[in-house]
C-alpha cells in the first residue's frame, strides 16, 4: 500500500516531485522530494528519531562533501530523510513541522536542483538504510493541470537553468499545479520528472492515460502513473539543452529549462521544441 502525504504536510513546501530524480528510490514514485523556503527543513513526518548517519556524497564543486540520513519511526513505517544536517538525535520525538536541521546542498544533486528534503518510507521489518524497495508514495492534494504551448519569457535563472513565465499559475499559493499531459488536449493529469535527462517520469492524476505528450509532441508511454520517456531531445530557440524539469508547484511556477551550457537570460523570448532522437544522458 502506498504511503499518502497529506495536503497539510505538502503545504509546508512550495514544490514537490515524485519522479524528478535519477536515483532508484524514485522509481515508480517510491520517494518524494519536498522543497521548503529558506535554509531549514520542517519535518514532513511525526515520530521517534531512530538514527542519524553521515554519508560521503559524490564530489561536486558546488556541493557539500557529506550528506546525511535521518530515520524516523512513524509507527506504521520508517521514514528515510536525506539532504538535511540533523539537529535531532536518536530517541527524540518530532512532530510535523518541527525543525529537523539545515538543508544540505549535496553532491547527489544536479547543479540546477534547489535544496530539498528527500523522503521515502520502508516497512518496519525492512532494512531502513537501503533505498531500493521503498514503499510507493502518494499525495492527498489535487494538482491542477496547466497547459503549455512551449513558449515563454525567461523571468529567473542561473548558470544551468532558466524559468519561464509560462505556463502561469492561475492562483499562486492557493494550490499545486503542474504542466498538463497534452494527450488529446484534455489535460490528462500532470507530468513529473526530468525530460528526457532522467530515464523515466511520472503522470500524476490520471493512471489511465497510456501516453504522455508535451507541447504537442508525444514524449512517452505511461504504465499507470509511471512514464518511460521516448528517445527525444529538447531545444530552446533551436539550441539543444539537457531538458525540462517537471514538478508540482504552488508558487513561482513556469517551465524550468535545465542544462550545463544553457544560454538564456532574463527577458529572452523562448520557444521550446521537442524532436525525436538524441535523448539526454540520465546520469546527472
Amino acid at each position: 500500500m502506498p504511503v499518502t502525504i497529506s495536503r497539510d504536510v505538502l503545504f509546508q513546501y512550495y514544490r514537490f516531485s515524485l519522479y524528478n530524480s535519477p536515483f532508484d528510490a524514485h522509481d515508480e514514485g517510491c520517494a518524494i522530494d519536498l522543497y521548503p523556503d529558506g535554509e531549514r527543513a520542517p519535518s514532513p513526518v511525526a515520530g521517534e528519531v531512530v538514527d542519524t548517519k553521515t554519508v560521503q556524497a559524490p564530489p561536486k564543486a558546488y556541493a557539500a562533501e557529506h550528506d546525511h540520513l535521518i530515520l524516523i519511526d512513524t509507527g506504521d513505517t520508517v521514514a528515510r530523510l536525506l539532504h538535511v544536517n540533523p539537529a535531532v538525535e536518536p530517541g527524540e520525538t518530532v512532530a510535523v513541522g518541527d525543525d529537523l536541521g539545515a538543508l544540505v546542498r549535496a553532491g547527489f544533486f544536479a547543479p540546477w536542483v534547489p535544496n530539498h528534503i528527500h523522503l521515502g518510507f520502508r516497512d518496519p521489518d525492512a532494512n531502513p538504510y537501503r533505498a531500493s524497495g521503498s514503499l510507493p508514495v502518494d499525495v492527498a492534494a489535487d494538482v491542477t493541470p496547466v497547459f503549455w504551448d512551449g513558449t515563454g519569457t525567461v523571468v529567473d535563472g542561473g548558470e544551468t537553468w532558466a524559468r519561464l513565465d509560462e505556463p502561469a499559475h492561475p492562483a499562486p499559493g492557493d494550490s499545486f499545479v503542474g504542466i498538463a499531459n497534452d494527450v488529446g488536449g484534455d489535460g490528462s493529469g500532470v507530468l513529473d520528472g526530468g525530460l528526457p535527462h532522467y530515464s523515466g517520469g511520472g503522470l500524476l492524476g490520471d493512471d489511465n492515460a497510456g501516453a504522455a505528450a508535451l507541447a504537442g509532441q508525444h514524449v512517452g508511454t505511461a504504465d499507470g502513473r509511471t512514464v518511460a520517456w521516448d528517445d527525444v531531445a529538447v531545444l530552446a530557440n533551436g539550441e539543444p539543452i539537457t531538458g525540462i524539469a517537471l514538478f508540482c508547484g504552488r508558487e513561482r511556477f513556469g517551465a524550468k529549462l535545465v542544462g550545463e551550457d544553457i544560454d538564456l537570460a532574463r527577458g529572452d523570448e523562448v520557444r521550446v521544441t521537442i524532436e525525436r532522437g538524441a535523448a539526454g544522458d540520465d546520469s546527472t
